[in-house]
Protein backbone atom coordinates (compact mmCIF):
# COMPACT_ATOMS: atom_id res chain seq x y z
CA UNK A 1 0.00 0.00 0.00
CA UNK A 2 1.65 3.27 -1.24
CA UNK A 3 1.24 6.68 0.13
CA UNK A 4 0.46 8.71 -3.26
CA UNK A 5 2.37 11.42 -2.27
CA UNK A 6 4.99 12.35 0.01
CA UNK A 7 5.87 14.40 2.97
CA UNK A 8 3.61 17.66 3.84
CA UNK A 9 4.21 20.12 5.62
CA UNK A 10 3.89 18.08 9.70
CA UNK A 11 2.82 20.62 12.64
CA UNK A 12 -0.08 21.97 10.45
CA UNK A 13 -2.10 21.32 13.39
CA UNK A 14 -0.43 22.82 15.96
CA UNK A 15 -0.01 25.88 14.14
CA UNK A 16 -4.06 25.50 13.94
CA UNK A 17 -4.29 25.16 17.24
CA UNK A 18 -2.29 27.86 17.95
CA UNK A 19 -3.96 30.25 15.65
CA UNK A 20 -6.93 29.87 17.70
CA UNK A 21 -5.28 30.39 21.45
CA UNK A 22 -5.84 34.24 22.88
CA UNK A 23 -4.22 35.90 25.08
CA UNK A 24 -6.19 36.20 28.29
CA UNK A 25 -6.50 38.97 31.10
CA UNK A 26 -7.86 38.94 34.21
CA UNK A 27 -9.87 42.36 36.02
CA UNK A 28 -8.66 43.44 38.84
CA UNK A 29 -12.16 43.18 40.01
CA UNK A 30 -13.93 40.50 42.11
CA UNK A 31 -17.46 40.53 42.12
CA UNK A 32 -20.68 38.15 42.46
CA UNK A 33 -22.54 36.12 39.50
CA UNK A 34 -25.73 35.53 39.44
CA UNK A 35 -25.62 32.33 40.32
CA UNK A 36 -23.70 33.17 43.29
CA UNK A 37 -20.40 32.36 42.88
CA UNK A 38 -17.62 34.42 43.41
CA UNK A 39 -16.66 35.30 39.46
CA UNK A 40 -13.67 37.84 38.04
CA UNK A 41 -14.61 39.42 35.03
CA UNK A 42 -12.50 37.43 32.67
CA UNK A 43 -11.74 39.85 29.75
CA UNK A 44 -10.96 38.40 26.21
CA UNK A 45 -9.87 40.05 23.22
CA UNK A 46 -10.78 36.69 21.47
CA UNK A 47 -14.34 37.90 19.89
CA UNK A 48 -16.12 34.77 18.94
CA UNK A 49 -15.87 33.34 22.24
CA UNK A 50 -17.27 36.49 23.76
CA UNK A 51 -20.30 36.00 21.05
CA UNK A 52 -20.40 32.25 21.57
CA UNK A 53 -21.12 33.24 25.26
CA UNK A 54 -23.61 35.94 24.67
CA UNK A 55 -25.86 33.71 21.95
CA UNK A 56 -25.72 30.44 25.08
CA UNK A 57 -26.25 33.03 27.61
CA UNK A 58 -29.46 34.36 26.05
CA UNK A 59 -30.59 30.99 24.89
CA UNK A 60 -30.30 29.66 28.72
CA UNK A 61 -31.86 32.84 29.93
CA UNK A 62 -34.99 32.20 26.80
CA UNK A 63 -35.13 28.41 27.30
CA UNK A 64 -34.56 27.58 31.10
CA UNK A 65 -34.83 31.05 32.42
CA UNK A 66 -31.72 31.00 33.80
CA UNK A 67 -28.69 33.58 34.62
CA UNK A 68 -25.56 31.49 33.25
CA UNK A 69 -24.86 28.66 30.66
CA UNK A 70 -26.89 25.37 31.35
CA UNK A 71 -25.74 22.32 30.17
CA UNK A 72 -28.95 20.98 27.99
CA UNK A 73 -28.24 24.62 26.11
CA UNK A 74 -24.94 23.76 25.37
CA UNK A 75 -24.97 20.33 24.05
CA UNK A 76 -28.50 21.35 22.10
CA UNK A 77 -26.38 23.89 20.27
CA UNK A 78 -23.06 23.00 19.94
CA UNK A 79 -23.17 19.15 19.78
CA UNK A 80 -26.68 18.00 19.28
CA UNK A 81 -25.15 15.01 16.70
CA UNK A 82 -22.64 14.24 19.60
CA UNK A 83 -24.57 14.59 22.99
CA UNK A 84 -22.35 12.39 25.34
CA UNK A 85 -18.77 14.68 23.99
CA UNK A 86 -20.88 17.53 24.44
CA UNK A 87 -22.23 16.32 28.09
CA UNK A 88 -18.34 15.54 29.47
CA UNK A 89 -16.89 18.71 27.46
CA UNK A 90 -19.62 20.93 29.66
CA UNK A 91 -18.96 19.12 33.33
CA UNK A 92 -15.33 19.48 33.06
CA UNK A 93 -16.13 23.29 32.33
CA UNK A 94 -18.21 22.97 35.19
CA UNK A 95 -16.04 21.23 37.33
CA UNK A 96 -12.64 23.55 36.40
CA UNK A 97 -14.94 26.40 36.99
CA UNK A 98 -15.15 25.23 40.44
CA UNK A 99 -19.41 26.70 40.06
CA UNK A 100 -21.35 26.16 43.11
CA UNK A 101 -24.64 25.54 40.74
CA UNK A 102 -25.79 23.32 37.72
CA UNK A 103 -25.05 25.67 35.37
CA UNK A 104 -21.67 28.31 34.28
CA UNK A 105 -21.62 32.01 34.41
CA UNK A 106 -20.64 33.83 31.27
CA UNK A 107 -17.16 35.16 32.48
CA UNK A 108 -16.42 31.50 34.19
CA UNK A 109 -17.23 29.74 30.37
CA UNK A 110 -15.32 32.09 28.93
CA UNK A 111 -12.46 32.18 31.08
CA UNK A 112 -12.65 27.81 30.28
CA UNK A 113 -13.01 28.17 27.13
CA UNK A 114 -9.85 30.18 26.40
CA UNK A 115 -7.98 27.38 28.57
CA UNK A 116 -9.43 24.60 25.95
CA UNK A 117 -8.53 26.83 23.09
CA UNK A 118 -4.89 27.61 24.43
CA UNK A 119 -4.11 23.82 24.22
CA UNK A 120 -1.63 23.40 21.68
CA UNK A 121 0.28 19.82 23.14
CA UNK A 122 -0.18 16.57 21.55
CA UNK A 123 0.52 14.95 24.91
CA UNK A 124 -1.81 17.82 26.78
CA UNK A 125 -4.58 16.96 24.69
CA UNK A 126 -4.55 13.53 24.90
CA UNK A 127 -4.46 13.69 29.06
CA UNK A 128 -7.32 15.79 29.11
CA UNK A 129 -9.48 14.01 27.39
CA UNK A 130 -8.64 10.64 28.86
CA UNK A 131 -8.87 12.22 32.07
CA UNK A 132 -12.42 14.27 31.15
CA UNK A 133 -14.08 11.42 30.13
CA UNK A 134 -13.14 9.05 33.31
CA UNK A 135 -14.33 12.65 35.57
CA UNK A 136 -17.65 12.72 34.10
CA UNK A 137 -18.51 8.88 34.49
CA UNK A 138 -17.21 9.58 38.12
CA UNK A 139 -14.30 7.31 37.93
CA UNK A 140 -11.05 7.98 39.20
CA UNK A 141 -9.41 4.95 37.37
CA UNK A 142 -9.89 3.61 33.70
CA UNK A 143 -12.20 1.06 32.82
CA UNK A 144 -12.51 -0.72 29.13
CA UNK A 145 -15.94 0.85 28.08
CA UNK A 146 -14.40 4.36 28.72
CA UNK A 147 -11.90 3.22 26.56
CA UNK A 148 -14.01 2.60 24.36
CA UNK A 149 -15.86 5.78 24.30
CA UNK A 150 -12.86 7.45 23.98
CA UNK A 151 -12.47 5.26 20.83
CA UNK A 152 -15.55 5.66 19.02
CA UNK A 153 -15.72 9.13 19.39
CA UNK A 154 -12.38 9.76 17.71
CA UNK A 155 -13.20 7.23 15.16
CA UNK A 156 -16.59 8.90 14.31
CA UNK A 157 -15.19 12.78 13.89
CA UNK A 158 -11.50 11.46 12.03
CA UNK A 159 -13.92 9.74 9.83
CA UNK A 160 -17.26 11.97 9.38
CA UNK A 161 -19.38 8.95 9.75
CA UNK A 162 -21.79 6.68 11.86
CA UNK A 163 -20.47 4.07 14.06
CA UNK A 164 -22.34 1.35 11.53
CA UNK A 165 -19.96 3.47 8.96
CA UNK A 166 -17.60 0.38 8.86
CA UNK A 167 -18.64 -3.28 10.16
CA UNK A 168 -14.94 -4.00 11.71
CA UNK A 169 -14.81 -0.92 13.62
CA UNK A 170 -15.86 -2.48 17.14
CA UNK A 171 -13.34 -5.30 16.36
CA UNK A 172 -10.54 -2.70 15.56
CA UNK A 173 -11.41 -0.87 19.34
CA UNK A 174 -11.58 -4.13 20.77
CA UNK A 175 -7.94 -4.54 19.72
CA UNK A 176 -7.25 -1.59 21.07
CA UNK A 177 -8.46 -2.05 24.13
CA UNK A 178 -7.29 -5.52 25.07
CA UNK A 179 -3.76 -4.12 23.98
CA UNK A 180 -3.77 -1.83 26.77
CA UNK A 181 -6.04 -3.39 29.46
CA UNK A 182 -4.26 -6.86 28.73
CA UNK A 183 -6.80 -8.71 30.78
CA UNK A 184 -6.73 -6.08 33.91
CA UNK A 185 -10.41 -4.21 34.94
CA UNK A 186 -9.27 -0.53 35.44
CA UNK A 187 -5.88 1.14 34.70
CA UNK A 188 -4.98 4.79 36.15
CA UNK A 189 -5.56 7.66 34.01
CA UNK A 190 -1.66 7.77 33.76
CA UNK A 191 -1.59 4.55 32.90
CA UNK A 192 -4.00 4.92 29.71
CA UNK A 193 -2.51 7.93 28.68
CA UNK A 194 1.04 6.68 28.66
CA UNK A 195 -0.14 3.59 26.38
CA UNK A 196 -2.37 5.96 23.86
CA UNK A 197 0.83 8.06 23.82
CA UNK A 198 3.03 5.01 22.57
CA UNK A 199 1.28 3.37 20.67
CA UNK A 200 -1.26 5.89 18.66
CA UNK A 201 -0.55 9.17 19.74
CA UNK A 202 -2.82 11.03 17.68
CA UNK A 203 -5.87 9.26 18.24
CA UNK A 204 -7.60 12.67 20.40
CA UNK A 205 -6.56 14.99 17.59
CA UNK A 206 -9.40 14.80 15.75
CA UNK A 207 -11.79 14.59 18.77
CA UNK A 208 -9.97 18.64 20.32
CA UNK A 209 -10.42 19.95 16.17
CA UNK A 210 -13.70 19.22 16.21
CA UNK A 211 -14.13 20.81 19.41
CA UNK A 212 -12.20 24.20 18.71
CA UNK A 213 -13.76 24.18 15.75
CA UNK A 214 -17.07 24.36 17.09
CA UNK A 215 -16.22 26.70 20.02
CA UNK A 216 -14.97 28.86 17.34
CA UNK A 217 -16.93 29.33 14.33
CA UNK A 218 -20.82 28.16 15.60
CA UNK A 219 -21.34 32.00 16.43
CA UNK A 220 -21.53 32.73 12.70
CA UNK A 221 -25.25 31.27 12.68
CA UNK A 222 -26.63 33.81 15.01
CA UNK A 223 -28.95 32.46 17.33
CA UNK A 224 -29.61 29.24 16.28
CA UNK A 225 -25.89 27.72 16.43
CA UNK A 226 -25.29 24.33 15.28
CA UNK A 227 -29.01 23.20 16.73
CA UNK A 228 -30.47 22.39 12.95
CA UNK A 229 -29.14 19.69 10.53
CA UNK A 230 -28.16 21.96 7.67
CA UNK A 231 -25.64 24.03 10.09
CA UNK A 232 -24.00 21.08 11.48
CA UNK A 233 -20.15 21.20 11.01
CA UNK A 234 -18.88 18.61 8.45
CA UNK A 235 -15.02 18.80 8.43
CA UNK A 236 -13.19 17.15 5.96
CA UNK A 237 -11.53 13.81 7.01
CA UNK A 238 -8.17 13.67 7.66
CA UNK A 239 -8.29 9.59 7.83
CA UNK A 240 -6.49 8.34 4.28
CA UNK A 241 -8.55 7.95 1.74
CA UNK A 242 -7.87 4.63 -0.53
CA UNK A 243 -7.60 4.72 -4.69
CA UNK A 244 -9.14 1.55 -4.72
CA UNK A 245 -12.69 1.14 -3.57
CA UNK A 246 -13.49 -2.59 -2.15
CA UNK A 247 -16.59 -3.83 -1.61
CA UNK A 248 -17.59 -5.49 2.13
CA UNK A 249 -18.44 -8.54 0.10
CA UNK A 250 -14.71 -9.02 -0.32
CA UNK A 251 -13.90 -8.81 3.28
CA UNK A 252 -10.71 -10.53 2.92
CA UNK A 253 -8.97 -8.49 0.19
CA UNK A 254 -10.42 -5.30 1.74
CA UNK A 255 -8.54 -2.62 4.10
CA UNK A 256 -11.36 -1.43 6.52
CA UNK A 257 -12.05 2.43 7.61
CA UNK A 258 -11.49 1.50 11.08
CA UNK A 259 -7.91 0.51 10.32
CA UNK A 260 -7.39 3.48 8.10
CA UNK A 261 -8.54 5.74 10.97
CA UNK A 262 -6.44 3.78 13.73
CA UNK A 263 -2.89 3.97 11.58
CA UNK A 264 -3.52 7.33 10.99
CA UNK A 265 -2.89 7.87 14.88
CA UNK A 266 0.51 6.13 14.72
CA UNK A 267 2.11 6.78 11.85
CA UNK A 268 4.46 9.58 11.03
CA UNK A 269 2.92 12.29 9.07
CA UNK A 270 4.51 11.74 5.80
CA UNK A 271 2.06 8.31 5.89
CA UNK A 272 -0.91 10.29 6.87
CA UNK A 273 -1.24 13.79 5.07
CA UNK A 274 -0.72 15.49 1.55
CA UNK A 275 2.08 17.33 0.46
CA UNK A 276 1.20 20.98 -0.21
CA UNK A 277 1.72 22.71 -3.74
CA UNK A 278 2.24 25.64 -2.41
CA UNK A 279 6.05 26.59 -0.85
CA UNK A 280 5.68 30.27 -0.83
CA UNK A 281 6.31 31.83 2.72
CA UNK A 282 4.14 34.90 2.02
CA UNK A 283 1.53 36.05 5.22
CA UNK A 284 -1.56 36.06 3.22
CA UNK A 285 -0.59 31.62 2.09
CA UNK A 286 0.53 31.14 6.12
CA UNK A 287 -2.97 32.12 6.53
CA UNK A 288 -4.62 29.89 3.96
CA UNK A 289 -2.87 26.90 5.29
CA UNK A 290 -3.73 28.13 9.18
CA UNK A 291 -7.76 28.34 8.39
CA UNK A 292 -7.82 25.16 6.02
CA UNK A 293 -8.52 21.65 7.48
CA UNK A 294 -5.66 19.05 6.89
CA UNK A 295 -5.98 17.89 3.36
CA UNK A 296 -5.29 13.56 3.85
CA UNK A 297 -3.34 11.23 1.74
CA UNK A 298 -4.02 8.95 -0.81
CA UNK A 299 -3.14 5.47 -0.46
CA UNK A 300 -3.15 3.30 -4.22
CA UNK A 301 -2.74 -0.29 -3.99
CA UNK A 302 1.11 -1.49 -5.07
CA UNK A 303 1.24 -5.01 -4.69
CA UNK A 304 -1.55 -7.80 -3.31
CA UNK A 305 -0.64 -11.62 -3.91
CA UNK A 306 -3.66 -12.23 -4.94
CA UNK A 307 -3.62 -10.67 -7.60
CA UNK A 308 0.13 -10.02 -9.05
CA UNK A 309 1.39 -13.47 -7.22
CA UNK A 310 3.01 -14.75 -4.12
CA UNK A 311 7.00 -14.43 -3.97
CA UNK A 312 9.83 -11.70 -3.07
CA UNK A 313 10.20 -11.59 -7.03
CA UNK A 314 6.74 -10.76 -7.74
CA UNK A 315 6.63 -8.08 -4.67
CA UNK A 316 9.80 -6.20 -5.60
CA UNK A 317 8.49 -6.11 -9.53
CA UNK A 318 5.48 -3.89 -8.48
CA UNK A 319 6.92 -1.66 -5.78
CA UNK A 320 10.62 -0.97 -7.46
CA UNK A 321 10.64 2.56 -8.22
CA UNK A 322 8.35 3.63 -6.03
CA UNK A 323 9.75 6.20 -3.90
CA UNK A 324 7.12 7.08 -1.69
CA UNK A 325 5.81 5.33 2.14
CA UNK A 326 4.58 2.13 1.96
CA UNK A 327 2.69 0.17 4.28
CA UNK A 328 2.89 -3.66 3.61
CA UNK A 329 0.13 -5.43 4.86
CA UNK A 330 0.71 -9.31 6.32
CA UNK A 331 -2.07 -11.82 7.41
CA UNK A 332 -1.13 -14.84 8.99
CA UNK A 333 -3.03 -18.40 10.16
CA UNK A 334 -1.48 -20.35 12.67
CA UNK A 335 -3.82 -23.33 11.60
CA UNK A 336 -6.47 -22.41 14.20
CA UNK A 337 -8.45 -20.13 12.02
CA UNK A 338 -6.74 -17.41 14.38
CA UNK A 339 -5.41 -14.85 12.33
CA UNK A 340 -3.10 -12.46 13.03
CA UNK A 341 -2.25 -8.97 10.87
CA UNK A 342 0.34 -7.07 11.28
CA UNK A 343 1.72 -4.27 9.28
CA UNK A 344 5.40 -3.69 7.84
CA UNK A 345 6.38 0.60 7.16
CA UNK A 346 8.33 2.00 5.22
CA UNK A 347 9.30 5.58 4.43
CA UNK A 348 11.84 5.02 1.66
CA UNK A 349 12.21 2.87 -1.62
CA UNK A 350 12.35 -0.46 -1.36
CA UNK A 351 15.58 -2.46 -2.26
CA UNK A 352 17.72 -5.41 -2.47
CA UNK A 353 20.66 -5.45 -0.24
CA UNK A 354 22.62 -8.07 1.86
CA UNK A 355 21.94 -5.24 4.85
CA UNK A 356 19.35 -3.83 6.62
CA UNK A 357 17.82 -0.19 5.60
CA UNK A 358 15.61 2.29 6.74
CA UNK A 359 15.16 5.79 8.38
CA UNK A 360 13.77 6.33 11.45
CA UNK A 361 10.54 6.46 10.84
CA UNK A 362 10.84 2.77 10.08
CA UNK A 363 8.14 0.84 12.00
CA UNK A 364 6.49 -2.99 12.79
CA UNK A 365 2.31 -2.71 13.35
CA UNK A 366 0.12 -4.90 15.21
CA UNK A 367 -3.51 -4.81 13.87
CA UNK A 368 -4.43 -7.36 15.01
CA UNK A 369 -5.41 -9.53 17.38
CA UNK A 370 -4.17 -6.64 19.64
CA UNK A 371 -3.34 -3.33 18.25
CA UNK A 372 0.12 -1.93 19.16
CA UNK A 373 3.91 -0.45 18.05
CA UNK A 374 6.03 -3.73 17.69
CA UNK A 375 9.28 -1.90 16.86
CA UNK A 376 10.33 1.29 15.56
CA UNK A 377 13.83 3.00 14.46
CA UNK A 378 16.14 2.95 11.56
CA UNK A 379 18.00 0.12 10.03
CA UNK A 380 15.08 -2.36 10.53
CA UNK A 381 14.20 -3.15 6.61
CA UNK A 382 15.42 -6.09 4.73
CA UNK A 383 14.93 -7.82 1.03
CA UNK A 384 16.94 -10.40 -0.53
CA UNK A 385 16.18 -12.31 -3.81
CA UNK A 386 19.51 -13.11 -5.64
CA UNK A 387 22.44 -12.05 -3.64
CA UNK A 388 24.30 -15.27 -2.96
CA UNK A 389 25.96 -16.24 0.82
CA UNK A 390 22.77 -14.10 2.74
CA UNK A 391 19.34 -14.73 3.75
CA UNK A 392 16.82 -15.04 1.27
CA UNK A 393 13.37 -13.16 1.53
CA UNK A 394 11.63 -10.35 3.24
CA UNK A 395 12.66 -9.25 7.27
CA UNK A 396 11.62 -6.63 9.25
CA UNK A 397 12.93 -5.76 13.00
CA UNK A 398 16.11 -4.28 14.91
CA UNK A 399 17.69 -7.84 15.71
CA UNK A 400 18.96 -8.93 12.96
CA UNK A 401 19.44 -12.26 14.23
CA UNK A 402 16.14 -12.80 15.18
CA UNK A 403 13.96 -10.25 13.00
CA UNK A 404 10.35 -9.95 14.30
CA UNK A 405 8.95 -10.16 11.01
CA UNK A 406 10.89 -13.26 8.91
CA UNK A 407 9.08 -14.02 5.55
CA UNK A 408 10.30 -16.84 3.18
CA UNK A 409 11.20 -16.06 -0.96
CA UNK A 410 8.24 -17.76 -1.81
CA UNK A 411 5.79 -15.67 0.50
CA UNK A 412 3.66 -18.64 1.46
CA UNK A 413 4.60 -18.62 4.94
CA UNK A 414 6.38 -16.57 7.40
CA UNK A 415 7.75 -16.96 11.13
CA UNK A 416 7.56 -13.94 13.89
CA UNK A 417 10.28 -14.85 16.06
CA UNK A 418 9.09 -18.40 17.51
CA UNK A 419 5.78 -18.60 16.18
CA UNK A 420 4.82 -19.67 12.23
CA UNK A 421 2.24 -18.77 9.84
CA UNK A 422 0.40 -19.40 6.38
CA UNK A 423 -0.15 -16.36 4.71
CA UNK A 424 -3.76 -16.60 3.09
CA UNK A 425 -3.97 -13.33 2.15
CA UNK A 426 -1.40 -10.12 2.01
CA UNK A 427 -2.17 -6.75 0.28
Amino acid sequence: MGNHVARSSEGLGKKHATSLAADSKNSESISRSPNGDSDQHFVTHFRPIDKLSKILAERSQHDEDVHGITENVFIKYLFPHYPELGSKLFHSIHKLSKSTTKYVSTSLFKQQVEKILSVMNDRTILDIYVKMYCESNNDSDVTPDTLKEILMISYQLATDSETNSCPYVHRTIAAVVTSCFHGKEVLSISFVSNWLWQHCPRVLYGVHRYVIHVLTTAYRNGQVLLSTEELQPHMQPITPILEKVVTFEQPENMLPLSHLWLLSTSLPNRFIEAEDAQNDNTSEVLAAKLSRNPCPSHWTLLYSSDEHGTGANRFLHHIIGYKGPTILFIKGDSGNNEYVTYCVCSTMEWRESHLYWGDDDSMIIELQPSYKIIEHGSKMLYLNTSIRGYPHGLRAGKDPRNPFVNIDQSFNSWARNTLDFLIPHQY
